[in-house]
């Protein structure tokens, strides 16, 4: 075991895996504690957050996996392993994407533990020593490139890019538009040991068909018209730095065959030459456009799309972190009239609530899009009402408003429906029919609760007034993640 204190919780109905780790783990290093149930842990892991969860995938009050993120704490969160006899895709899916560190499906697990404990805590300790060492310049260099956020979606993204920028593989940052993809590929650049040298950024884009090779390759003297001098090309200029290739989707088919030998070998051949050039970059690429979708279109290579994507980071559109808003628009508040020398304008509740109710289809480019709208609307006013809000924001505002009463009302309109159109055959009986709208109605609440809530089953449970386990059994029910 580590050198080090550990604390380690094992929930599981059956004290065998309990009373088998407390024989074979050293007391002075390993402090073990034990719940028969998810509201036991859930009770212990509140008043003290372990460094590692040792849990029964199936317990009496719920199934484990539905479970994990109320075991999450606001930081430092525990690892979690799930243990089960007979494994469940399903389940160990969800497991996984909610943040378990493993799921480990053995018939007699209790057999393999201690070495499965020690792993874990070996992790575990070497995480946190990272974290320490990184943890003043993550916020430094958050807050420096406007990368503000307390929601856990948030957090979750900061943290992941933390941590791959402590390594040198490929990186493929996806997300909507406006989400901050070049923003978190500067910060995975300004954490790396290569922070010292370039981040050479392509817009794929906006890459010309005739001259793509040429900017990215570079070209030798006289290779084509024009060029009557040698160039290094963009790939060269990231020798030692970062090359990150935005809206890398647009990259034209010929050149992904070609930029996927550079990948593997990090060698190119400059257009017009005869002799390779060697470049040593960190390769991240960027995109808003299903990459996978595409691949089975026959418009991007599958091969490229695996060696793009040795870390994946999914950032969140803005409608799914609605409780990042708030802090968003006082801080866009203050830089723009910073910038502009305005002084700086309040802001009414209403207006920050008519923000928290739009679905920001251009995510946070279109909110601060939005502000500055705002500031120049309310011209000498000192304080920013909703009516300085664009005007199609206060319309489509309005319209989700109207849709959702309709919706709340559709039960009772159906009744007034042609009779000319119903048929006796697709009546059912009562208590089918009654059954099909309260499980409508549940799913429609359930799907609503979990967004607003950003899947914090703690908050979901006292809006609702729903057990934990009782809301477990109805995610499980209707196929709905808190993640």
């Amino acid at each position: 075991m580590p050198d080090v204190d550990a604390t380690v919780l094992i929930i599981d109905n059956d004290r065998n895996v309990f009373d088998i780790l407390l024989k074979c783990t050293d007391k002075g290093e390993v402090r073990l504690s034990y719940a028969a149930s998810l509201r036991e842990g859930l009770q212990k892991n509140q008043r003290e957050c372990f460094q590692v969860i040792l849990m029964r995938d199936s317990l009496p009050d719920g199934d484990a996996c539905y479970a994990l993120q109320d075991f999450q704490c606001e930081s430092d969160s525990p690892e979690i392993v799930i243990l089960s006899t007979r494994g469940d895709s399903e389940q160990a899916e969800i497991a996984l994407k909610s943040g378990a560190w493993d799921y480990v499906i053995d018939i007699e697990p209790e057999k393999s533990l201690p070495h499965l404990l020690r792993r874990a805590l070996r992790y575990r300790h070497g995480k946190q020593d990272t974290a320490r060492l990184l943890s003043n310049d993550i916020g430094v260099q958050v807050k420096h490139h406007g990368i503000i956020g307390r929601s856990r979606l948030t957090q979750k993204c900061i943290n992941f890019a933390a941590k791959i920028a402590q390594t040198d593989a490929n990186v493929l940052i996806s997300g909507e538009t406006g989400t901050g993809k070049e923003l978190f590929a500067t910060i995975i650049h300004n954490l790396s040991a290569r922070a010292s040298k370039n981040l050479t950024i392509v817009d794929c884009a906006a890459l010309p068909s005739t001259l793509v090779e040429s900017i990215l390759f570079g070209h030798v003297r006289g290779s084509f018209t024009g060029a009557d001098k040698a160039q290094p090309g963009i790939i060269k200029q990231s020798d030692g730095g970062t090359l990150f290739l935005d809206e890398v989707a647009e990259m034209p088919p010929e050149i992904q065959k070609k930029f996927l030998r550079v990948i593997q070998e990090r060698k190119y051949l400059p257009v017009g030459g005869t002799i390779e050039t060697n470049s040593d970059f960190r390769l991240i690429a960027a995109t808003n456009k299903d990459l996978y979708a595409m691949v089975e279109q026959g418009t991007f290579r599958q091969d490229l799309l695996f060696r793009l994507k040795t870390f994946h980071l999914e950032l969140p559109p803005l409608r799914l972190r609605t409780a990042d808003i708030t802090e968003l628009v006082y801080y866009y508040r203050d830089e723009y009239c910073k910038r502009t020398l305005l002084k700086k304008k309040k802001l009414s509740p209403d207006y920050v609530m008519f923000l928290t109710q739009y679905s920001w289809p251009g995510n946070v480019r279109e909110l601060f899009q939005a502000i500055e709208c705002s500031i120049a609307n309310a011209g000498d006013s000192a304080i920013l009402y909703s009516k300085h809000l664009p005007l199609g924001i206060r319309i489509e505002i309005t319209k989700n408003k109207i849709k959702e009463m309709e919706m709340a009302t559709a039960g009772s309109r159906h009744d007034r429906d042609d009779p000319a159109q119903w048929k006796l055959e697709d009546l059912p009986m009562l208590k089918e029919a009654r059954d099909r709208a309260i499980a409508d109605q549940e799913e429609k609440y359930l799907h609503r609760l979990l967004t607003l809530t950003e899947g914090n089953i703690q908050k979901c449970c006292a809006i609702s007034g729903l057990s934990r386990s009782r809301l477990y059994d109805l995610l499980k029910k209707y196929h709905l993640s808190s993640k």
